[in-house]
């Protein structure tokens, strides 16, 4: 599926040329980067900078393509990709390489690292060079991706290069032959319950069916919670709140569809993802009517069967889905000429390379724009599956930090398998989770005092 994405982009940028080429524009007949004779000749006055990202496989077959396209583009900066096995190796080198102060001038990281590195001075603010570039439009990348890199007066220490969100996937010929309509269906949880009832029905004699698969876990849950107007953790961060009336109704009501009028279902355990691709594999093979997943999943679907849409609200709420980017961020101990040379490289990342990577992997681009760009749009006539994600960001929140290590979070998983595997009610199960969250809280925060 990834191939057949990648042929997608390189069919539609053939017809872009080169100012919005895709990834195959900068690869030869083999899918491997190729390198242009403006980047053999390292055009005199030309900057070169390292950037380090934590990829493999297609995606940094990807990457490195964009890379390739970029150099090609222009004679003042010359990017070299170096790949390391993961993000968290990218992180784990990157601060070996500020202690020696032999530093690359941008990497690619997750958000949180990105967050630390600048509280630490690590990473340099942008506010300048986005001041002094007119062409640049701050206003156009989708803020909730650009929320998680500005610091509590609004500096800005990052970029984010894309994104993720979990949408809903649901099979079109089984709701058009139960009559059901996917905007009505999927404007509340609770009329996704009643569709669930119907397709229920209809299939009844498809074993293990269900009419819908919300993913495990609580990413899912916790989207349902915040809106219904749940927290996790109180404004100024000191009480623990997912124990909130708000939170235990959203949960509660999840824990009866799934245990109580089974109508939907979960798939747990296992090794890595299997969970996960288990159900990917109910709805590709007609034992569900639907299930919530990433906006990465795209690569893995069948979308002559399958369509995507904006995750529902509870109740008379709209969608709270979290929204979670991917960083780019430019290493302060980079001398000036190199921070000129990555922040011109993350710019082209932030809003050509974001497209491109998008296309070819399912992932959120970074900017609203890219709806109005001639080759997006092509590319969305073919997948218009593809906007769904990007509706959803744009609508998106932040997703919740654990700064105490991951105690919360732990609690708060617990609980969920308690609520989802276990029927236990989600009154029991998160009073006893936050008792022990609210401890690790306060914990933290005595820490801090000191």
């Amino acid at each position: 599926m990834m191939l057949a994405a990648l042929m997608m982009v390189s069919s539609l940028t053939a017809c872009g040329g080169k100012e919005g080429s895709g990834f195959a524009a900068g690869t030869d007949g083999e899918g491997q980067p190729e390198t242009s004779a403006q980047e053999q000749a390292s055009s005199e006055g030309a900057v070169e900078i390292e950037f380090w990202y934590g990829l493999g496989g297609e995606q940094a077959e990807i990457l490195e393509g964009i890379i390739s396209n970029y150099n090609a583009s222009q004679d003042e900066v010359i990017v070299r990709g170096v790949s390391q096995a993961s993000y968290a190796e990218t992180i784990k080198m990157l601060q070996a390489a500020i202690a020696s102060g032999d530093v690359p001038a941008c990497y690619l990281a997750d958000h949180h690292s990105t967050t630390n590195f600048a509280k630490k001075g690590q990473v340099e603010y942008l506010d300048e060079l986005i001041a002094a570039d007119p062409d640049f439009h701050q206003e156009d990348i989708i803020d909730s991706f650009l929320d998680y890199l500005r610091d509590e007066e609004g500096h800005i220490y990052g970029l984010p290069a894309w994104g993720t969100t979990q949408v809903v996937y649901y099979r079109k010929d089984m709701f058009e032959e139960v009559g059901l309509d996917p905007d009505e269906v999927f404007a509340t949880w609770q009329n996704v319950a009643e569709a669930s009832r119907k397709l229920q029905e209809h299939y009844k004699d498809v074993p293990g069916f269900y009419g819908f698969e919300p993913m495990y876990g609580t990413d899912n849950l916790n989207d349902i919670a915040y809106s219904n107007g749940g927290s996790i953790l109180s404004e100024d961060q000191r009480t623990v709140t997912f124990n909130s009336d708000e939170f235990v109704e959203a949960w509660d009501t999840v824990r009866g569809w799934i245990n109580d009028e089974k109508i939907m279902g979960i798939h747990f355990g296992g090794e890595g993802w299997e969970y996960w691709y288990k159900t990917i594999d109910d709805v590709m093979q007609g034992r569900a009517g639907g299930y919530v997943g990433s906006s990465g999943d795209q690569g893995d679907l069948d979308f002559s069967i399958i369509a995507a849409h904006v995750q529902p609200g509870f109740n008379d709420h709209g969608p709270s889905p979290y929204v979670d980017p991917i960083a780019m961020g430019i290493v302060a101990k980079a001398s000036e000429e190199e921070k000129q040379a990555a922040f011109k490289w993350l710019t082209y990342m932030n809003t050509i390379g974001t497209r491109d990577y998008a296309m070819a992997t399912g992932y959120v681009p970074a900017r609203s724009s890219v709806k109005e760009d001639e080759v997006y749009k092509a590319f969305l006539e073919e997948n218009p599956q593809a906007l769904v994600p990007i509706e959803q960001a744009e609508v998106g929140r932040k997703q919740f930090y654990d700064f105490t290590g991951g105690k919360i979070s732990d609690a708060l998983a617990d609980a969920g398998d308690l609520v989802e595997i276990e029927n236990v009610s989600a009154k029991e199960a998160l009073d006893e989770a936050a008792a022990i969250a609210q401890q690790a809280l306060d914990e933290y925060w005595a820490e801090q005092a000191e």
